[in-house]
């Protein structure tokens, strides 16, 4: 379905923000990678306060250690930039890697897809907690948590890098992106994102760790954070342009990847939340 034509005169100027924070001859520090840095850390750094904190957990003890914390921070930061690439090229653009491969490692560039991440570090916390001999769904929980904020300082850089952006739109705070070939007035979807992704789930996710308690219910805040997530994606899907590559599916004017990726993520995180066992209540 072809777009309608707008005329850009009342769009937002796109901010002049270079990707690359700055560059030591051929080595470059991109907005984006920081981004995944600063994620982490704060993620580590929040994790590491919900273990030292008793009175979140059943009967008052942590379902692990602050080092079993420290140890995992390199496992999530494996499978989240493993998962996060490879899951873009087998997802996204799987026909022009298998022409370029090289491609596939030249993550600064950007395109790294957060199903994929996900799946990354669920694979990564499955092992560790074997390995350690933790519960693996209060693990689930704890990184699930901290998780928001790398999403809302992803999707800024997104942002900043001008791409992923939104479909045609006359709202007042449009945007007309340099990368844009088109240079339409566009919605900022990246911002929506960071929003709902980050601010509003990592709110929400908070009020249900330290005002309900919700750690005490293994898998639950791990079931309400997919389900948060899925739904939030689904709803910002109708703002954001689908990925060139693919475009709309089947057909439709309006199904995309994202929203086929996000549908069972909302499914499996209501499911987690149901079931979840309250250890307190001899569940």
């Amino acid at each position: 379905m072809p777009e309608p034509l707008i005329l850009p005169f009342a769009a937002l100027p796109f901010p002049q923000i270079d990707p690359v924070i700055f560059s030591v001859g051929p080595i470059a520090v991109h907005w984006y990678g920081l981004a995944y840095v600063a994620g982490i850390l704060f993620a580590w750094w929040y994790a590491r306060r919900l273990v030292a904190t008793q009175r979140l957990w059943a009967h008052g003890q942590p379902a692990m250690s602050i080092a079993d914390i420290d140890d995992f921070v390199v496992w999530a930061a494996i499978g989240v930039v493993a998962g996060g690439r490879i899951g873009y090229v087998l997802f996204y653009d799987l026909p022009r890697f298998l022409a370029e491969p090289a491609d596939i490692i030249r993550i600064w560039t950007g395109g790294m897809s957060f199903h994929g991440g996900i799946l990354g570090v669920i694979l990564a916390m499955i092992l560790f907690a074997r390995a350690r001999g933790i519960s693996m769904w209060s693990l689930f929980d704890t990184v699930a948590a901290a998780v928001p904020v790398g999403l809302l300082l992803g999707r800024l850089a997104n942002f900043v890098n001008a791409e992923l952006w939104g479909r045609t739109t006359d709202v007042p705070w449009a945007f007309v992106f340099p990368t844009d070939p088109e240079f339409l007035p566009r919605h900022p979807s990246q911002l929506y994102e960071a929003a709902l992704e980050g601010l509003v789930l990592f709110a929400v996710l908070a009020w249900l760790v330290w005002a309900r308690g919700k750690l005490r219910r293994p898998k639950f805040i791990g079931g309400a954070f997919i389900a948060g997530y899925g739904l939030s994606r689904i709803v910002v899907e109708f703002f954001r342009m689908p990925d060139a590559q693919i475009g709309y599916l089947a057909g439709t004017g309006w199904l995309t990847m994202g929203m086929i990726l996000s549908l069972p993520m909302v499914l499996v995180g209501i499911w987690a939340m149901a079931t979840a066992a309250n250890p307190e209540d001899g569940r």
